[in-house]
């Protein structure tokens, strides 16, 4: 096993007029489960593969432990691939696909059947080994593309959106069984992902990159209840954050007539924003963090357009006609059956559950 290091890596891509990643910085430690999540283009999948040998590292340099595998072909970083398409060989049986690297690498045939019949009984393959992969499942094909690289033993494992192809139930069912089955081998793992319920459900930390660069590296939960700055409160979370258009009011934040409770030690952070950005602040709140009052009690008025009930959570989705307010504000209630579309409610919520951001800079005042 080893830890993984990127330092200042660079991919720039000739005739482009910025580079994809324009230097990335970044330490996995070792058998950690590191996953790079953002939107499409923001360069996760560009990083992983410099650091798998796919892409050339313009600047920079990659290592694995002590190891600088910057200018190493591939098949000598100890690292194996798994690809978003499975990249099996259609022609040969799921124990032959599981078996190709280590014939490869004239690993003895007792030994590679061994490991092969290992990785199986892991994977819950062993009786489809005489299978060809036309014969399996979407789920079935992606395990045998993760046992042909557990066979390996390496290093790193680098996994390229491997449940993107899956439908959505076979999709939450195999990440729960590559999360564990990380947690088992201890492998140190870097997983590309778009997918950001994905990220927060198996990552031990989360990276979260935007344009190429890193926008905050951290703990789930901490993504979560601490994002850095707008994009990653905004990208973070399902349903997303309500963010709100504000501005700074003696240390508070007010979004048209309605004064935003704000916790007493973010209100000096924002007294100083309100001098250098003219007071622009965006307040976000999740869908989770606001409560229900009363018409009387002075909340957000919100107009009900959609009910969601998903059994065990109900969102609502209403119009707020307050100016700063965005086109949906989404709020998760407990009352089951109660709210219906065309309905009235009034929410708000406790000052440690509002996020402030300075609009300008995006940069989290909140503490």
């Amino acid at each position: 096993m080893a830890s993984v290091r990127f330092e200042k890596a660079q991919r720039w891509y000739p005739g482009a007029d910025t580079p994809a990643v324009p230097g990335i910085d970044l330490e996995i430690g070792d058998g950690e489960f590191m996953v790079l999540v953002g939107p499409s283009g923001c360069g996760k999948s560009t990083t992983l593969r410099m650091l798998a040998g796919l892409e050339e590292v313009n600047e920079g340099k990659i290592f694995i432990g002590d190891r600088d595998i910057t200018n190493l072909p591939p098949k000598d970083r100890d690292i194996a691939m798994v690809f978003q398409n499975y990249a099996l060989y259609p022609h040969m049986t799921v124990e032959d696909n599981m078996a190709f690297a280590l014939k490869m690498a004239k690993v003895p045939a007792a030994e590679r059947k061994e490991r092969v019949l290992e990785a199986a009984k892991m994977l819950g393959l062993t009786e489809y080994l005489e299978r060809k992969p036309k014969a399996l499942s979407g789920g079935q094909r992606q395990r045998v593309a993760m046992g042909r690289a557990i066979v390996r033993s390496p290093q790193v494992f680098c996994m390229d959106e491997p449940l993107s192809n899956l439908d959505a139930k076979m999709r939450v069912h195999t990440r729960t069984d590559i999360a564990k089955l990380q947690q088992d081998l201890g492998t140190t793992t870097v997983y590309v992902t778009h997918d950001q319920v994905e990220a927060m459900t198996m990552g031990d930390r989360v990276a979260v990159m935007n344009l190429g660069e890193l926008q905050q590296v951290d703990t789930p939960l901490r993504l979560y209840d601490h994002p850095d700055n707008l994009f990653v409160a905004g990208f973070i979370g399902s349903p997303q954050m309500n963010l709100m258009e504000a501005v700074a009011v003696e240390g508070k934040a007010k979004i048209g007539d309605y004064l935003v409770p704000v916790d007493p030690a973010s209100q000096q952070k924002i007294s100083g924003s309100q001098q250098k950005t003219s007071g622009k602040l965006t307040v976000g709140v999740r869908p989770e963090a606001w409560h229900l009052v009363s018409d009387s009690d002075g909340g957000l008025p919100i107009s009900v357009t959609v009910v969601e009930d998903l059994g065990a959570d109900t969102f609502v989705y209403g119009t707020c006609k307050v100016e700063g307010t965005p086109n949906t504000v989404i709020v998760r209630v407990s009352e089951r059956g109660k709210i219906r579309k065309g309905d009235v409610i009034h929410v708000t919520t406790d000052p440690r559950n509002v996020h402030v951001f300075d609009t300008v800079t995006g940069e989290r005042l909140s503490d």
